[in-house]
C-alpha cells in the first residue's frame, strides 16, 4: 500500500470538484456520486459532541485515511467492505483531473444502503457510557455489575448502538429500539458482526500497543448482491477511543490516541456544546494532530499489508 502522510499540508476543510455530483457534507467526508460508485473525500474537519470545530487538524484527513484502509484491508476476510480502492490512478476517468487533490484523502467505494444506525462496541467503561453506568448501573440498557471504575475494562464487550442524526447530537439507544429501526433479522446480523470485528482488532491493536476501549461501525446492504457490508469509515480515532496499552489505569480518564484531547479542552472552556464552538488554540491543534499520526505509525508496523 503506498505510504499516505506526506509533508504536513493546509488543511483542507471543504472540497469541490467541479463536474462531480455531490452527494453530501458529513461532519468530516464529503460524499461524491460515480454513478455506479462513490468517492469519498476526508477533509481536516474534526467534529466534538456532534458540533464541527472552525479550525481543521492538519493532515488528518490523510490518517483517517490511511488507517481505514488498513483496516479494511486486514479484515476483508472478516466482513465483506466497500472499499475497492485508495489509489487515484485507478479512479474513472472524471476524477483524473483531481488526483493530486485526492490522493492520500480518498476512497472509492461500493454504493450501498445504509442503516440509520451506528454500531457500536464497548469494551471498556468510558464517555457516555461510564456516564450512563454512573446514573443507574447502566449503559443502553445493559445491567452492569456494581463496583466499576471510569476506564474500566468490561467482562466482555458490549453492543450498544445509536440512531445517526442528520443533524444535532446522536442518542444511544437499546438493543430493542435498534430492532424497531431495522428488524430483528437485520440487528442480529450486525451486532454479530460489530461483536467479531472488535474481537479481532483488538487482538491487533495490542500489539501495536494500542488499546481500542469502544469504537463504531456502519453497515449496508450492496445492492448488487443483497449482502450486508462494512461501510464508513473503520477503527479511526474518530470513530474509537483509543488508548496506549502502557501506562493504562483505571480509575480516570485515559491518555488517548484519538479526539479526547479536543473533548477535553471543550470540557474545560465552558463551552455548551453547541454550535457555534469556540476556535481550537494552536497547541490543541498540534497535539491533537501529533496525537492521530502516532496511532497510524503504530498500527502501520502491525496492519500493513505488503
Amino acid at each position: 500500500m503506498k505510504p499516505i502522510i506526506r509533508t504536513p499540508l493546509p488543511p483542507m476543510l471543504t472540497c469541490d470538484l467541479p463536474g462531480l455530483k455531490k452527494l453530501k457534507s458529513g461532519k468530516v467526508r464529503e460524499m461524491f456520486d460515480l454513478g455506479d460508485s462513490l468517492l469519498m473525500v476526508a477533509t481536516d474537519r474534526i467534529s466534538a459532541f456532534d458540533v464541527i470545530m472552525t479550525k481543521g487538524i492538519p493532515g488528518k484527513g490523510q490518517v483517517l485515511t490511511m488507517t481505514s484502509a488498513l483496516w479494511l484491508a486486514k479484515l476483508a476476510n472478516v466482513v465483506t467492505n466497500h472499499l475497492i480502492t485508495c489509489d487515484p490512478d485507478e479512479y474513472p476517468e472524471v476524477c483524473q483531473p483531481y488526483k493530486e487533490k485526492l490522493w492520500g484523502r480518498s476512497m472509492l467505494v461500493k454504493k450501498a444502503q445504509p442503516f440509520a444506525v451506528e454500531c457500536v462496541v464497548r469494551g471498556y467503561l468510558a464517555g457516555s457510557g461510564w456516564k450512563s453506568y454512573q446514573a443507574d448501573r447502566t449503559v443502553c440498557g445493559i445491567q452492569l455489575p456494581p463496583g466499576l471504575k471510569e476506564s474500566d475494562k468490561l467482562l466482555t464487550p458490549i453492543f450498544t448502538p445509536a440512531t445517526k442524526a442528520k443533524s444535532g447530537h446522536d442518542e444511544n439507544i437499546s438493543y430493542e429500539r435498534m430492532v424497531q429501526i431495522v428488524g430483528a433479522t437485520v440487528a442480529s446480523i450486525i451486532r454479530a458482526k460489530s461483536l467479531i470485528l472488535y474481537h479481532y482488532a483488538q487482538g491487533l491493536a495490542k500489539q501495536a500497543g494500542i488499546i481500542i476501549a469502544d469504537t463504531k461501525f456502519e453497515f449496508g446492504i450492496d445492492p448488487a448482491t443483497g449482502q450486508v457490508m462494512l461501510i464508513d469509515e473503520v477503527l479511526t480515532p474518530d470513530s474509537s477511543r483509543f488508548w496506549p496499552v502502557d501506562g493504562y489505569a483505571p480509575g480516570g480518564p485515559q491518555p488517548s490516541f484519538d479526539k479526547q484531547y479536543v473533548r477535553d479542552w471543550l470540557e474545560d472552556s465552558g463551552w455548551d456544546k453547541e454550535p457555534p464552538p469556540p476556535d481550537l488554540p494552536d497547541e490543541v491543534v498540534q497535539t491533537t494532530a501529533g496525537k492521530y499520526e502516532e496511532a497510524l505509525r503504530l498500527l502501520n508496523e502491525v496492519l500493513n499489508v505488503k
